[in-house]
């Protein structure tokens, strides 16, 4: 029904406390897309910053949302620049849930959160009122409360800088998730591909103690179901378990194994 009101079902679930997981979709597949929905994935992970469409290409994005609409899943979309002008396209095309990258200070995170927001922290927002497919062109009643309450903008924390500023960063209103780069942060802080190294685990605790202290939910990757356990208990709300390009090497490495063992 085109009245009816969206619920963000990403959102919902850690607000109300729980660990929503996902996987990151390398191949962006609509088919994909739909088809972790019906295997029961609470997000797919559309990583545009380092590959995939053009995140400025409407018509490719939207139906790639109409198969998370299929099968009633979250798109969490890493858009590749914190320009509030690009978030207010996902947003207008229907993205809910929308992180930024390698941001720095306050004031650039609180630009971008600000531009996602018809009213923000109880003054005017700077998002635009029009009638895009995230209004159903204007058949959506509660447009504006329903966006205002359903929208969840987070940041990736994967630069020296960012870590440094956390405690600003935390303080920004609106703030939906922060979620950890400790890749990036190993190139950050001088180790690259070594996010085990003492000073990148460090400033991933850093952060994440903060952000729990904060009340800001956690997310990051997960290295395997171990890992996965581990970080959940540790406070961690939203978690990637892989991606479809690390499971189909791990299955069909398999095959080959058994495959070359039987010959």
């Amino acid at each position: 029904m085109p009245n009816a009101e969206p619920t963000n079902q990403l959102r919902e679930r850690v607000e109300d406390g729980g660990v929503a997981v996902g996987v990151l979709d390398s191949t962006y597949s609509p088919t994909l897309v739909e088809f972790y929905g019906d295997l029961g994935v609470d997000f797919v992970w559309l990583d545009f910053e380092h590959g995939g469409p053009d995140p400025w290409d409407g018509p490719t994005v939207e139906n790639l949302l109409r198969a998370a609409d299929r099968s009633d899943v979250e798109l969490l979309v890493r858009l590749p620049d914190t320009d509030p002008t690009l978030v207010r396209k996902a947003l207008d095309l229907g993205v809910r849930n929308v992180f930024l990258p390698r941001v720095e200070t306050a004031a650039e995170i609180e630009a971008a959160v600000k531009s996602a927001r018809f009213e923000y922290d109880g003054e005017p927002g700077n998002r635009g009122l029009g009638s895009p497919r995230a209004r159903r062109w204007g058949l959506r009643e509660n447009y504006v409360a329903v966006e205002d309450r359903e929208t969840m903008v987070g940041t990736t924390i994967e630069t020296r800088e960012a870590v440094e500023n956390i405690d600003e960063i935390l303080a920004v209103p609106e703030l939906g998730f922060v979620f950890l780069g400790p890749l990036d942060l190993s190139v950050a802080y001088g180790h690259p591909g070594e996010f085990d190294h003492p000073e990148v685990q460090d400033a991933v605790e850093t952060v994440r103690a903060a952000a729990v202290d904060a009340g800001v939910p956690v997310g990051g990757l997960a290295f395997g179901m171990d890992d996965a356990a581990a970080k959940a208990e540790n406070g961690y709300q939203i978690l990637n378990l892989g991606s479809t390009t690390g499971a189909l090497k791990e299955v069909v490495t398999g095959w080959l194994d058994e495959f070359g063992a039987r010959e």
